[in-house]
């Protein structure tokens, strides 16, 4: 069993900010997949499928950014999982350019509040897709905040898409060191 998190906020304010982007891939992994039973459930919205026979479950924490580890601690403990090996967790990053993907194992918050709940609750063992949103000239709230550009919109769907794969690579156990070499690049 796998359980996949999308980070990101809950709410039509919120909908298609760069901090709502670990939601968009959740989304689009609903759709590729064929997904239509997603429910609340575990301060949530969860959702699963069975993918060449690997139980998956999908989750948008809806506790809102900084509490994130509230919701996807609830949904560990009750499936029994272990996030050094089956917690995919999707989120936003600064410090990577829009439309840039880099996979980690482990490591620290990075400064992101919804990683750092995370690992108030269950450590900074667990694998992430960390997907760019570049770095604005507005405060941070703000730009974090903010919807991707229409300039930035190619690169942001092609990104989208790009985690998409990433993560269902990851869920089905494929190689990690394969998983970042693919999906690393400079």
């Amino acid at each position: 069993m796998k359980l996949i998190v999308g980070l990101g906020n809950p709410g039509n304010k919120y909908e298609k900010t760069r901090h709502n982007i670990g939601f968009e891939v959740i989304n689009q992994l609903q759709k590729e997949l064929g997904i239509t039973n997603e429910r609340e459930k575990f301060q949530g919205l969860l959702s699963e499928k069975i993918v060449d026979g690997e139980k998956i479950l999908f989750l948008k924490p809806q506790t809102f950014m900084n509490l994130s580890g509230n919701s996807i601690i609830e949904v560990v403990n009750f499936y029994k999982i272990d996030p050094k090996k089956e917690l995919i967790v999707i989120y936003d990053d600064m410090d990577l350019p829009v439309g840039k993907l880099r996979v980690k194992e482990k490591g620290s918050s990075g400064g992101h509040n919804g990683i750092k709940s995370i690992i108030s609750h269950l450590g900074d063992q667990f694998l992430r897709i960390k997907c760019g949103i570049g770095r604005g000239k507005d405060n941070t709230i703000d730009f974090v905040l903010g919807q991707f550009d229409k300039s930035e919109q190619k690169e942001v769907t092609l990104m989208i898409e790009t985690a998409t794969k990433c993560a269902i690579d990851i869920a089905l156990d494929l190689d990690l060191g394969k998983i970042m070499q693919k999906y690393n690049k400079k």
